[in-house]
């Protein structure tokens, strides 16, 4: 699965203030861990971002978020917005707003 390099782009221009991350191939695209813990990732389906359980329901009450599939297994807290959710400024903040929320909750690694 190829990475989506303009929403990488976007993303990494929306986290440039953001201290602590580190950028890495991951999950057949391109993803970013905040002090050791997976935050969010960016592939040709979709923005991935990591609200935390019992976190996501709002986003997945939003048009074009769906819960994220690993080897065909719900990955509960975790959500895959397509392109018109990520391709709506607003929306991309909020969902990496609630991302950096939970994962700076979790310990360093």
């Amino acid at each position: 699965m190829a990475q989506d390099e303009g929403l990488a782009e976007l993303l990494r221009e929306d986290l440039a203030s953001v201290r602590g991350l580190t950028e890495k191939a991951m999950f057949g695209g391109r993803a970013w861990l905040l002090h050791g813990n997976l935050l969010c990732g960016a592939r040709d389906d979709g923005m991935l971002a990591r609200l935390g359980k019992d976190n996501d329901g709002w986003a997945l009450a939003t048009p074009d978020i769906v819960p994220m599939i690993s080897r065909g297994k719900t990955m509960h807290g975790w959500v895959r917005a397509g392109p018109a959710a990520f391709g709506n400024d607003k929306l991309r903040r909020r969902l990496l707003d609630a991302a950096l929320a939970f994962v700076t909750s979790l310990p360093k690694k």
